[in-house]
């Protein structure tokens, strides 16, 4: 039996979201504890699964709020290390008027991109069922290089890896090299989540069946799982094919932390069932209640704190039945 049951690698990070205007007409930003592999660990703490985070943060006000909200949510952080040169990485989130989000990034260097194989605990490496990663972690040499170690331990120690490509284009020098890490990313993943539009810029392909076909030949991935937005969700096994529809609402306020949250569900309904080749009926159901949970967080301002609970999640999927 092993200790944890997902270990996440990546960025812990501040998101600034807007939150109304001044008295004087200026826009007011909410600093929100962010960073997609500790939204994805939050969501399975929530759903009562043993978490762990490794990553970087500075040693200053924000590094210090962001460890406390790991604690709070009861993600373990014996792999969260501080950096005491480079600050904490801030992003801002801009809303547009579709719900679609813009970012600007404060990581020039940021302290996330500070982390280095030294700085790995290898034991929550070995002691996890599943090992989740991205790839910001590898936008630069020196976390690139450790997130590579990482993979290979958590892959020699038996684990299932699970990877979500995540793909924020300001980050990287140019689109070619980010191509190559995700590629590297997709060569070592048993569990793939992506989105429509990444997969698109991936494949050159708009059909998404032939876009994850294509993904497959190439890359024996047995699990892919494709969140559409407005359009739901699909997953695809090794023989079979599955689809479920969004739960639109009509309170959305932003759609920061949705693709986290899926995952969060999917890797949770994983690990409940145990790993083997799924059928559609499982397939379906993992993206309905996953479809689900990603609905209600569009309702929330941030998502690490404020992550549905299962009850909730079983509500909006029996209301919707």
């Amino acid at each position: 039996m092993k200790q944890y049951d997902v270990v996440a690698l990546g960025e812990l990070l501040v998101d600034f979201t807007e939150n109304g205007k001044s008295i004087q007409g200026n826009p007011v930003l909410e600093a929100n504890p962010g960073g997609a592999p500790c939204n994805v660990l939050a969501m399975l703490n929530r759903l009562g699964k043993r978490t762990a985070f490794i990553g970087k943060i500075g040693d200053d006000m924000f590094g210090s709020q962001l460890e406390a909200a790991l604690k709070e949510t009861g993600i373990d952080t014996r792999g969260l290390k501080k950096d005491k040169t480079v600050n904490t990485t801030l992003a801002f989130v801009h809303t547009k008027e579709d719900g679609d989000r813009e970012f600007s990034f404060y990581r020039n260097p940021g302290a996330d991109m500070m982390l280095c194989g030294d700085d790995l605990d290898m034991g929550l490496l070995s002691d996890c069922k599943i090992f989740h990663y991205g790839s910001l972690s590898m936008t630069h040499e020196g976390c690139r290089a450790a997130t590579r170690k990482a993979i290979q331990e958590a892959e020699e120690n038996g684990a299932l890896l699970s990877f979500d490509p995540n793909l924020r284009e300001p980050l990287w020098g140019n689109l070619e090299e980010a191509r190559e890490q995700i590629l590297y990313g997709l060569g070592h993943c048993h569990i793939l989540k992506i989105s429509d539009n990444e997969i698109r810029w991936l494949t050159g392909e708009e059909d998404y069946d032939r876009a994850v076909g294509m993904l497959q030949e190439k890359y024996p991935i047995p699990l892919v799982f494709l969140s559409l937005g407005k359009d739901g969700s699909r997953a695809y096994g090794k023989d079979c094919r599955a689809e479920w529809p969004a739960y639109v609402q009509e309170h959305t306020i932003e759609t920061t932390g949705a693709g986290d949250t899926f995952c969060g569900c999917i890797l949770s309904r994983i690990l409940e069932i145990g790993w083997k080749e799924y059928g559609k009926g499982e397939l379906e159901q993992m993206l309905r209640f996953a479809n689900a949970a990603a609905s209600i967080i569009t309702t929330r301002k941030g998502a690490l704190r404020v992550m549905p609970r299962r009850d909730e999640i079983d509500a909006l999927t029996f209301a919707w039945h």
